[in-house]
Protein backbone atom coordinates (compact mmCIF):
# COMPACT_ATOMS: atom_id res chain seq x y z
CA UNK A 1 0.00 0.00 0.00
CA UNK A 2 2.64 2.33 0.56
CA UNK A 3 4.14 1.77 -2.80
CA UNK A 4 0.96 2.54 -3.98
CA UNK A 5 0.31 6.06 -2.14
CA UNK A 6 4.15 7.15 -2.92
CA UNK A 7 3.68 6.19 -7.00
CA UNK A 8 0.40 8.16 -7.05
CA UNK A 9 1.62 11.78 -6.05
CA UNK A 10 4.79 10.83 -8.13
CA UNK A 11 2.44 10.51 -11.13
CA UNK A 12 0.06 13.14 -10.61
CA UNK A 13 3.14 15.43 -10.27
CA UNK A 14 5.06 14.56 -13.30
CA UNK A 15 1.86 14.86 -15.31
CA UNK A 16 1.06 17.86 -14.01
CA UNK A 17 4.90 19.32 -15.16
CA UNK A 18 4.73 17.65 -18.15
CA UNK A 19 1.65 19.96 -19.14
CA UNK A 20 3.55 22.69 -17.79
CA UNK A 21 6.22 22.22 -20.22
CA UNK A 22 3.74 23.25 -23.72
CA UNK A 23 2.58 26.24 -21.79
CA UNK A 24 4.68 29.69 -22.42
CA UNK A 25 6.47 31.12 -19.58
CA UNK A 26 4.54 33.79 -18.93
CA UNK A 27 1.68 30.82 -17.69
CA UNK A 28 4.05 30.43 -14.82
CA UNK A 29 0.60 31.29 -12.34
CA UNK A 30 -1.23 28.88 -13.78
CA UNK A 31 0.87 25.90 -13.56
CA UNK A 32 1.07 27.48 -9.61
CA UNK A 33 -2.46 27.09 -9.25
CA UNK A 34 -2.95 23.87 -10.72
CA UNK A 35 0.32 22.60 -8.56
CA UNK A 36 -1.07 24.05 -5.88
CA UNK A 37 -3.69 22.33 -6.13
CA UNK A 38 -2.92 19.06 -7.06
CA UNK A 39 -0.19 19.16 -4.13
CA UNK A 40 -2.44 19.54 -1.78
CA UNK A 41 -4.64 17.05 -3.28
CA UNK A 42 -1.34 14.66 -2.86
CA UNK A 43 -0.85 15.52 0.44
CA UNK A 44 -4.04 14.69 1.52
CA UNK A 45 -3.47 11.46 0.72
CA UNK A 46 -0.76 10.92 3.39
CA UNK A 47 -2.30 13.10 5.92
CA UNK A 48 -4.88 15.99 5.95
CA UNK A 49 -1.86 18.05 8.07
CA UNK A 50 0.46 17.53 4.50
CA UNK A 51 -2.28 19.59 2.10
CA UNK A 52 -1.31 22.68 3.32
CA UNK A 53 2.63 21.64 2.51
CA UNK A 54 1.57 19.86 -0.66
CA UNK A 55 -0.13 23.01 -1.72
CA UNK A 56 3.14 25.14 -0.93
CA UNK A 57 5.42 22.67 -2.58
CA UNK A 58 3.14 21.72 -5.36
CA UNK A 59 2.59 25.26 -6.69
CA UNK A 60 6.45 26.08 -6.46
CA UNK A 61 7.21 23.27 -8.66
CA UNK A 62 5.09 23.85 -11.08
CA UNK A 63 5.70 27.69 -11.39
CA UNK A 64 9.59 27.15 -11.33
CA UNK A 65 9.45 24.32 -13.55
CA UNK A 66 6.59 26.18 -16.30
CA UNK A 67 9.38 29.61 -16.03
CA UNK A 68 12.29 27.26 -16.86
CA UNK A 69 11.00 24.81 -19.42
CA UNK A 70 8.29 26.82 -20.88
CA UNK A 71 7.63 28.34 -24.29
CA UNK A 72 8.80 32.38 -24.23
CA UNK A 73 7.54 35.14 -26.29
CA UNK A 74 10.60 37.28 -26.30
CA UNK A 75 8.43 39.57 -29.16
CA UNK A 76 5.41 39.93 -27.48
CA UNK A 77 3.62 39.38 -30.19
CA UNK A 78 1.43 35.95 -29.01
CA UNK A 79 3.05 33.41 -30.91
CA UNK A 80 5.76 31.23 -28.36
CA UNK A 81 9.62 31.81 -29.51
CA UNK A 82 8.90 27.79 -30.54
CA UNK A 83 6.98 28.39 -33.61
CA UNK A 84 8.08 31.96 -33.71
CA UNK A 85 10.06 32.33 -37.77
CA UNK A 86 10.34 36.14 -37.13
CA UNK A 87 11.09 36.85 -33.93
CA UNK A 88 12.23 40.52 -32.99
CA UNK A 89 8.74 41.89 -34.49
CA UNK A 90 8.21 45.35 -33.32
CA UNK A 91 5.47 45.70 -30.51
CA UNK A 92 1.98 46.93 -31.57
CA UNK A 93 2.58 44.47 -35.10
CA UNK A 94 0.11 42.38 -36.54
CA UNK A 95 1.54 38.90 -36.65
CA UNK A 96 0.22 35.69 -38.78
CA UNK A 97 0.07 31.97 -36.54
CA UNK A 98 3.92 32.07 -37.78
CA UNK A 99 4.84 35.24 -35.96
CA UNK A 100 5.29 37.00 -39.04
CA UNK A 101 3.65 40.52 -40.38
CA UNK A 102 1.79 39.75 -43.21
CA UNK A 103 3.30 40.18 -46.56
CA UNK A 104 1.99 43.73 -48.00
CA UNK A 105 -0.04 43.05 -51.17
CA UNK A 106 1.67 44.02 -54.01
CA UNK A 107 1.16 47.03 -55.80
CA UNK A 108 -0.35 47.00 -59.56
CA UNK A 109 0.81 50.23 -61.45
CA UNK A 110 -1.97 51.06 -63.78
CA UNK A 111 0.08 51.79 -67.31
CA UNK A 112 -1.32 54.60 -69.04
CA UNK A 113 -1.34 54.56 -72.78
CA UNK A 114 -1.10 58.29 -73.76
CA UNK A 115 -3.36 58.19 -76.83
CA UNK A 116 -1.72 60.72 -79.03
CA UNK A 117 1.37 62.06 -78.98
CA UNK A 118 3.39 64.26 -81.32
CA UNK A 119 7.53 64.33 -82.25
CA UNK A 120 8.48 67.33 -83.37
CA UNK A 121 11.50 66.93 -85.74
CA UNK A 122 13.47 70.60 -85.87
CA UNK A 123 16.90 68.98 -86.57
CA UNK A 124 16.51 67.92 -90.08
CA UNK A 125 17.27 70.96 -92.39
CA UNK A 126 17.16 69.17 -95.75
CA UNK A 127 19.77 70.92 -98.64
CA UNK A 128 19.17 74.67 -99.41
CA UNK A 129 15.96 75.23 -100.87
CA UNK A 130 15.12 71.58 -101.43
CA UNK A 131 13.44 69.09 -99.96
CA UNK A 132 16.37 66.22 -100.72
CA UNK A 133 17.95 64.97 -97.29
CA UNK A 134 21.07 65.32 -96.02
CA UNK A 135 23.15 62.44 -94.45
CA UNK A 136 22.96 64.44 -91.20
CA UNK A 137 19.13 64.17 -91.30
CA UNK A 138 18.60 60.56 -92.20
CA UNK A 139 20.90 59.62 -89.09
CA UNK A 140 18.53 61.71 -87.01
CA UNK A 141 15.57 59.77 -88.60
CA UNK A 142 17.14 56.28 -88.32
CA UNK A 143 16.65 56.83 -84.63
CA UNK A 144 13.07 57.94 -85.50
CA UNK A 145 12.40 55.25 -87.56
CA UNK A 146 13.56 52.78 -84.63
CA UNK A 147 10.74 53.96 -82.55
CA UNK A 148 8.06 54.02 -85.20
CA UNK A 149 8.85 50.85 -85.71
CA UNK A 150 8.03 49.83 -82.23
CA UNK A 151 4.21 51.79 -82.27
CA UNK A 152 3.38 49.93 -85.68
CA UNK A 153 1.10 48.36 -86.51
CA UNK A 154 -1.27 49.30 -84.21
CA UNK A 155 -0.57 53.52 -84.16
CA UNK A 156 -1.89 55.96 -86.71
CA UNK A 157 0.83 58.30 -88.49
CA UNK A 158 0.24 61.49 -89.41
CA UNK A 159 3.38 63.87 -91.24
CA UNK A 160 3.01 67.79 -91.22
CA UNK A 161 5.36 70.00 -93.03
CA UNK A 162 6.08 73.20 -91.56
CA UNK A 163 7.84 76.42 -93.35
CA UNK A 164 9.50 79.62 -91.80
CA UNK A 165 7.35 82.85 -93.52
CA UNK A 166 10.75 83.88 -95.87
CA UNK A 167 9.08 83.22 -99.47
CA UNK A 168 5.79 83.27 -101.12
CA UNK A 169 2.80 81.48 -99.39
CA UNK A 170 2.43 79.32 -102.30
CA UNK A 171 6.15 78.43 -102.63
CA UNK A 172 6.07 77.45 -98.62
CA UNK A 173 3.56 75.57 -99.39
CA UNK A 174 4.75 73.26 -101.76
CA UNK A 175 8.24 73.47 -99.91
CA UNK A 176 6.38 71.69 -97.31
CA UNK A 177 4.36 69.43 -98.44
CA UNK A 178 7.87 67.79 -100.64
CA UNK A 179 9.18 67.59 -97.00
CA UNK A 180 6.87 66.08 -95.54
CA UNK A 181 6.74 63.46 -98.49
CA UNK A 182 10.29 62.95 -97.89
CA UNK A 183 10.58 62.14 -94.35
CA UNK A 184 7.65 60.11 -94.82
CA UNK A 185 9.30 58.02 -97.49
CA UNK A 186 12.85 57.79 -95.71
CA UNK A 187 10.85 56.07 -92.79
CA UNK A 188 8.85 53.56 -95.04
CA UNK A 189 12.28 52.48 -96.99
CA UNK A 190 13.54 52.44 -93.05
CA UNK A 191 11.20 49.84 -92.30
CA UNK A 192 7.87 51.61 -90.93
CA UNK A 193 5.11 49.76 -92.38
CA UNK A 194 3.77 52.43 -95.23
CA UNK A 195 0.14 51.44 -93.93
CA UNK A 196 0.93 53.11 -90.76
CA UNK A 197 0.63 56.53 -92.18
CA UNK A 198 -3.30 57.94 -92.53
CA UNK A 199 -2.12 61.42 -94.00
CA UNK A 200 0.91 63.34 -95.05
CA UNK A 201 0.59 67.02 -95.47
CA UNK A 202 2.21 70.35 -95.55
CA UNK A 203 1.07 73.50 -93.36
CA UNK A 204 3.40 76.11 -95.19
CA UNK A 205 4.35 78.76 -93.02
CA UNK A 206 0.45 78.85 -91.27
CA UNK A 207 0.84 76.86 -88.22
CA UNK A 208 3.99 78.88 -86.77
CA UNK A 209 5.19 78.18 -83.26
CA UNK A 210 7.18 81.24 -82.54
CA UNK A 211 8.68 84.30 -84.33
CA UNK A 212 9.50 84.43 -87.78
CA UNK A 213 10.80 87.79 -87.14
CA UNK A 214 14.03 86.33 -85.59
CA UNK A 215 16.38 83.86 -86.63
CA UNK A 216 15.68 81.77 -83.35
CA UNK A 217 12.08 81.49 -84.21
CA UNK A 218 12.56 80.97 -88.24
CA UNK A 219 14.45 78.20 -87.51
CA UNK A 220 11.47 76.40 -84.70
CA UNK A 221 8.93 76.77 -87.42
CA UNK A 222 11.05 75.21 -89.91
CA UNK A 223 9.98 71.68 -88.55
CA UNK A 224 8.38 68.64 -89.63
CA UNK A 225 6.08 66.41 -87.10
CA UNK A 226 4.85 63.31 -86.79
CA UNK A 227 1.45 63.08 -84.86
CA UNK A 228 1.00 58.86 -83.19
CA UNK A 229 -2.52 58.09 -82.60
CA UNK A 230 -2.76 54.73 -80.71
Amino acid sequence: MSIVRTAIPLVLLTSVLTGCAGLQKTDWPKCAAVGGITGAGLGAIESSSWAGWGALLGGGLAAGYCWAHGDGDEDGDGVPDSRDKCPGTPRGVQVDANGCPPEPAPVVEEVVVQKEEVIVIRDVHFEFDSARLTAADKERLNTIATRLKQEAPSARLSVSGHTDSVGSDSYNQKLSERRAHSVTDYLIESGVPRASFVSVVGAGETQPVADNATADGRSMNRRTEIKIQR
